[in-house]
């Protein structure tokens, strides 16, 4: 029988909170299309891990939880969003210096015996160099040293080079890298951005998971911690973030199909289609402390989020205005305007959301200038400037997304 990933990823990540968590947010798909597995960002900004079942069935299971580490470093370490310093997509030479930037934190975990195992991971020490390394600096060592691309100099298992030979490189690049290119076709970078801002998502839980968990950060070095770290307390992305609050609205979006071919791989995999489109009610707050600057930036990016997905606009101040309430349906494009000049009451908005359950989501663009509202029936994100941002009235578990004026 084919082997079966997901009936297995719990039992192989137990004690391994961080990764676990990031897991959670990548699909597995079973492929006979690659020898071996790869991640990848998809078309619509999510993240797939192709495995093909053979392999990952004669694995060892210390050797199987290590492949799924590599590839899952392979995403918090923005490999999949990067291009090789040469300037291609994908090139052997990068492809090896992101895989030795991993694989010297993973040691014992991954195969190092090909004649044994089948394939063997490339290791720092393959090519003579330090562990610890960023891809970029291995990347340089490797092009100063002249190795790592048509031919092959590394020391492998014995000490013996490969000088002269014309096959690519067979220093135990093992896993698939294809994914990160798409045959070198460039995702959109607004897709790219998405993406970006689902992965800070996914190890923000996993920090949360690690603050609970006995095992802690568990063998994840000090280093990478940093970068993670560093990562998921960037700058935010405002307008990805709502791309991504839209796309999680989307319940029941899809289902496998015969009737649609899948591109990318035919015939191995069913198409998907999509049964329901997200309605997402946007209240905005017209309160005379909220800014017409802020008003404006919103309905911009509302314009660019219509291509997605219809909307209920919602204006209010200490009421709804429901004689004001209107459909922005997908493709539509509209101005920004003021209707109202009250004060702010989150309770408004929120029982008319509760009250009419044709919604997914509920966004609020506000200065946050009130106290909390009573809980949302649907997913509730918040939307306000740095000062609202930086200074709410109320404290809230849910998503608070600062929006940036323009400068100048």
């Amino acid at each position: 029988m084919a082997y079966d990933l997901e009936k297995d990823i719990y039992r192989l990540l137990l004690g391994e909170a961080f990764f676990s968590a990031v897991s959670r947010n990548i699909q597995k798909v079973p492929s006979r299309g690659i020898p071996t597995a790869g991640v990848r960002i998809t078309p619509d900004g999510n993240f797939e891990l192709l495995y093909n079942e053979e392999f990952m069935a004669k694995l060892s299971d210390t050797h199987r939880r290590g492949v799924l580490k590599h590839e899952f470093y392979h995403l918090i370490l923005e490999h999949c969003f990067k291009r090789s310093p040469d300037g291609h997509k994908i090139s052997m030479r990068w492809n090896l210096a992101t895989d030795m930037s991993i694989n010297c934190h993973l040691k014992g975990e991954l195969p190092s015996d090909k004649d044994k195992d089948g394939f063997a991971a490339v290791f720092p020490k393959n090519f003579g160099y330090a562990d610890g390394l960023t891809a970029e600096q291995y990347y340089k060592l490797l092009e100063d040293d002249n190795k790592g691309e048509s031919k092959c100099n590394g020391n492998h298992q014995n000490g013996e080079g490969q000088e002269g030979n014309s096959q690519p490189c067979d220093c135990g690049n093992f896993d698939n890298h294809e994914g990160w290119g798409e045959g070198n076709a460039e995702l959109p970078q607004d897709i790219k951005d998405l993406a970006r801002e689902r992965l800070k998502e996914a190890m923000r839980e996993g920090v949360k998971d690690v603050s609970k968990s006995s095992e802690g950060w568990g063998k994840i070095p000090m280093d990478i911690q940093k970068e993670i770290m560093r990562f998921i307390n960037g700058t935010v992305d405002w307008k990805a973030v709502l791309r991504m609050f839209i796309g999680q609205a989307q319940r029941a979006s899809k289902q496998n199909t015969v009737k649609r071919i899948n591109r990318r791989y035919p015939y191995i995999h069913p198409g998907r289609k999509t049964n329901h489109t997200a309605n997402i009610a946007i209240s905005i707050d017209q309160s005379g402390s909220v800014s017409d600057e802020l008003l404006s930036l919103f309905y911009a990016e509302l314009d660019n989020l219509a291509k997605l997905a219809s909307f209920t606009i919602i204006p209010f101040d200490t009421r709804v205005g429901e004689d004001k309430i209107y459909m922005w349906k997908k493709g539509e494009r509209r101005n920004h305007e003021r209707v109202m000049h009250g004060g702010t009451d989150f309770d408004a908005p929120t029982k008319y959301v509760n009250e009419h359950g044709e919604f997914d989501g509920h966004i609020v663009l506000t200065d946050m200038q009130a106290p909390a509202p009573k809980p949302s029936r649907v997913r509730r994100m918040w939307m306000t400037d740095m000062e609202g941002y930086e200074h709410p009235y109320f404290k809230t578990s849910e998503r608070v997304i600062p929006v940036k004026r323009k400068v100048g």
